[in-house]
């Protein structure tokens, strides 16, 4: 049995995806599987992967699905995979060849604390720098709050999971006509009850691209309003900080404004927050509604 899943959700990017392919292929440590997971390709990526299982190099799962949006993808994966340890590599990143090894090192050396959830590592972009800021106490458990928030932590980080852990969780909602739900809120959940263990080495390469979720994020906002609102729920039952709550309140405000369910912006079990910030959250809404208007 292999120890890893890298896991990858894809849609149309048959014109990227080999970068990871064969950054997979030349990894120092082989202990791992390739889960592609295709939500709905219109492009060749179906008969590029069936090459790349033909040639035999990687051990590749390839698994094909109605188009959902990323966090169905992951909903697919997390039914699927069966190691010990999960990661989510998205299809226009790679990984450095050393990564699968370090994953495994610093796994076998910690995977006895019940209290882990699994390991957080680093990314970097495509000139080497690295996203963010490292971890300022290196092997010190920590959950995401902690590192945001306490640690003033920045830039995009990668978690390496316990497959029990995620198959515990309840799986990403998965609404009507919505491409979306913050795949943060899962990690949200899990940070109630575990913590992470923090690895200063990169782990992935990110190539963000013009048409990625990143790029893309207001007008998957005003897309997938039910998807940010169960997020921002959850970061206002849950998060440690109370900046966070904050901003989360406003965001969930905003998803209402969208919505037009105005009640739900007086009727929670935060309205003494989420009132007073309503007039802020009209001026962002208004702010956002005209940016992406402009677009």
């Amino acid at each position: 049995m292999k120890l890893v899943t890298v896991f990858t959700p894809t849609y149309n990017r048959a014109y990227c995806l080999e970068k990871l392919y064969i950054s997979l292929k030349g990894q120092s440590s082989n202990d791992f599987k390739w889960l592609i997971i295709d939500d709905g390709s219109s492009d060749n990526t179906k008969d590029l992967v069936k090459t790349w299982i033909s040639q035999g190099d990687v051990d590749i799962t390839y698994v094909s699905k109605e188009n959902g949006g990323m966090h169905t993808a992951h909903n697919v994966a997390y039914r699927t995979i069966d190691t010990e340890l999960n990661v989510c590599v998205d299809s226009d990143d790679c990984m450095p060849l050393n990564a699968i090894e370090s994953i495994k090192n610093t796994w076998l050396k910690v995977r006895s604390n019940e209290e882990l959830a699994g390991l957080i590592g680093l990314d970097e972009d495509t000139k080497g720098s690295l996203i963010g800021k490292g971890f300022s106490e290196e092997g010190v458990p920590i959950t995401l709050d902690e590192y945001y928030h306490k640690q003033k932590g920045k830039g995009d980080k990668k978690l390496v999971l316990r497959t029990s852990i995620t198959s515990a969780y309840p799986k990403y909602p998965e609404y009507s006509g919505e491409k979306l739900v913050p795949l943060s809120s899962l990690y949200t959940l899990i940070c109630r009850d575990f913590k992470l263990y923090p690895v200063n080495d990169v782990w992935v390469t990110v190539d963000y691209q013009p048409t990625g979720s990143s790029a893309t994020i207001i007008s998957q906002y005003f897309r997938s309003p039910k998807g940010f609102r169960y997020a921002r729920v959850l970061s206002m039952n849950y998060s440690t900080s109370t900046y966070l709550k904050l901003t989360s309140a406003i965001h969930y405000n905003i998803s209402n404004l969208i919505l037009r369910e105005f009640v739900k912006i007086f009727n929670n079990s935060f309205f003494y927050i989420t009132i007073p910030l309503l007039p802020l959250s009209v001026f962002f809404y208004c702010y956002l509604a005209l940016k992406l208007k402009k677009k």
